[in-house]
């Protein structure tokens, strides 16, 4: 059985414009954004059916405009849906009256924009203590969480510095910690660190990767950056015009395209640092007996980091493992050689 999704979108529609409902109304199925557009409407999300499982990352891609922050809004009921509905473990969000609705939002959810948003006047120990003397919580308890979380997202000595002390990375930092310091369930980023320098921007992704396999939060995560998608993302949801283009694995998008928008992101990619082993398994019950001799590859190298024992070890199959060192299948050398090399013209 399925585990219930924490997030469920099912035919969201977000349309802007003079009594948006009344139009949807009039919609027949299948009108384009540029027919929406001409009758004086923007649909910022068209149609969009996705779930958000447990401890999963979902990067939400796409050029300016293509709707991925608006879709994120949806998500926290930012904005009100046109259409459609959206269920956070099981609840309908659009029923939920204002109170349940903000305690909804400070119980279950962070959120993290790309501007700061920090208040000068405030230290970095006030400044992420904030969401939670807002909540009423005791000031020893949120002096207590608040250090905790400084702490976790490597801050600690720097509690009495005020914003304008610290460097673009760090406010970032407080950014995270004060949204991390309600214990969200949930967490939303929106482009968070498109502001910062390609340095400073790496040192985040790998904080902020270092903090979700500490945390193993449910995250949606807004970017426009593809590098920075691949980076993090367990599944890539592509966004034009407000539709979901393609919703997959990250090595599935960059072998395997389904429109010709999501091809051109992934035409400069070079494959073999994204592809790793077992995208390209085959199971045992297919390899027909075909013999898998010597040391096993692990599932989760990518074609780039097995480089050099593709091209130095002349095995036809290499045996492929999982984690815990179990036998699940092989890889063709050939194929991962297509994946490194480029297939033979």
């Amino acid at each position: 059985m399925t585990a219930q999704p924490v997030i469920a979108a099912r035919n969201v529609w977000k349309l802007f414009g003079p009594d948006p409902k009344r139009y949807f109304s009039s919609l027949q199925g299948g009108e384009s954004f540029e027919k929406i557009q001409a009758a004086g409407y923007i649909a910022g999300v068209r149609d969009v059916s996705l779930e958000v499982a447990k401890g999963e990352m979902l990067v939400v891609m796409g050029l300016s405009g293509s709707g991925k922050s608006t879709l994120v809004r949806c998500f926290s009921r930012l904005h009100e849906i046109t259409a459609g509905t959206i269920e956070v473990e099981g609840q309908d969000i659009a029923k939920l009256d204002e109170r349940g609705l903000i305690e909804l939002r400070r119980r279950k959810m962070g959120m993290v924009f790309q501007s700061f948003g920090l208040l000068p006047h405030r230290t970095v120990l006030e400044n992420v203590a904030f969401p939670l003397e807002m909540r009423g919580q005791d000031r020893h308890e949120r002096r207590k969480r608040a250090l905790e979380v400084i702490e976790l997202v490597g801050l600690a000595g720097r509690e009495e510095y005020f914003p304008r002390e610290l460097s673009g990375g760090q406010q970032q930092r407080v950014g995270i910690a004060r949204s991390l310091a309600i214990e969200p369930d949930i967490w939303f980023l929106d482009e968070p660190f498109s502001a910062l320098d390609p340095l400073i921007r790496r040192e985040m992704q790998d904080e902020f990767l270092r903090l979700q396999e500490l945390l193993g939060k449910t995250i949606v995560f807004i970017t426009h950056d593809f590098d920075e998608a691949l980076r993090l993302a367990d599944r890539i949801a592509i966004m034009k015009d407000g539709a979901v283009e393609q919703i997959d694995t990250p090595d599935r998008i960059v072998m395997d395209p389904q429109t010709e928008y999501v091809r051109k992101f992934t035409e400069e990619i070079e494959k073999s640092r994204v592809v790793m082993a077992e995208s390209l398994m085959i199971d045992l019950a297919q390899l027909n007996g075909q013999s898998m001799a010597g040391d096993p590859v692990k599932s989760n190298r990518t074609i780039h980091e097995l480089a050099r024992l593709l091209i130095n070890d002349q095995r036809p199959v290499f045996p492929v493992a999982d984690e815990s060192g179990q036998i699940i299948g092989g890889l063709h050398r050939q194929s991962a050689l297509d994946v490194l090399l480029g297939e033979e013209k």
